[in-house]
């Protein structure tokens, strides 16, 4: 698994949406040019990226959308439900707590806490905002080990620090600072204001850019 590229597993969660697409319209097969045109790729590049994981083709046949969704759950660990806990009830902290796709992608938000006296105890739908101080027994009850944080950078690797010894070893971090984590701990870091840079970027670079002659 570590010599797997990190941009082919990105693109196995792209293959795996293109799919479910598929399979609500009721396709049975597709081909991996079909798939690859979906979502700007090569036929190449999907049979590639597909290589890595193993042989997924039918001769004459293509991909049996059914069969490749499972596959492709299997190999990103979505075949089962992952019970993640979020720390941080702000603004952002309340829209996670609504987002209704979490289960719908293996993920279950079983505890949410906050370090805010004024949160703790305040209920969104079926979750109960809990202070810090019961993050350790909780992670250990529910057998967490992931977690999604959305706290103030300050606050982050704190955080982090203390999930890490609990035992949580996934993160999904929506905090815009870079953390400090044992090898074992693995973050995969959302900056929104980083991403609006990158689009904000490409639309200058469009607009001054040189007109061809």
């Amino acid at each position: 698994m570590q010599d797997i590229p990190g941009p082919a597993v990105y693109r196995i969660s792209f293959y795996l949406r293109q799919l479910e697409s598929l399979q609500r319209t009721a396709h049975e097969t597709v081909s991996s040019k079909q798939l690859g045109k979906a979502l700007g790729y090569t036929d190449a590049q999907v049979r590639k990226d597909l290589t890595y994981f193993g042989q997924f083709g039918h001769p004459g046949v293509g991909y049996r959308v059914e069969e490749l969704i499972q596959r492709l759950k299997k190999i990103l660990g979505t075949d089962r439900v992952w019970p993640v806990i979020l720390i941080g009830a702000g603004n952002l902290g309340r829209a996670l707590m609504s987002y209704k796709g979490f289960l719908r992608k293996g993920f279950s938000l079983e505890a949410v806490f906050d370090a805010d006296p004024a949160k703790v105890g305040r209920r969104f739908g079926e979750l109960e905002i809990l202070p810090m101080d019961k993050l350790h027994d909780c992670v250990h009850e529910l057998q967490v080990r992931m977690a999604i944080i959305a706290v103030t950078p300050e606050a982050a690797q704190g955080v982090v620090d203390l999930l890490a010894k609990a035992g949580v070893r996934g993160v999904l971090n929506f905090s815009p600072t870079n953390l400090k984590t044992p090898p074992d701990v693995f973050v995969q870091s959302v900056d929104l204001a980083l991403q609006l840079e990158q689009l904000s970027f490409r639309m200058n670079m469009e607009s001054v850019a040189p007109s061809e002659p």
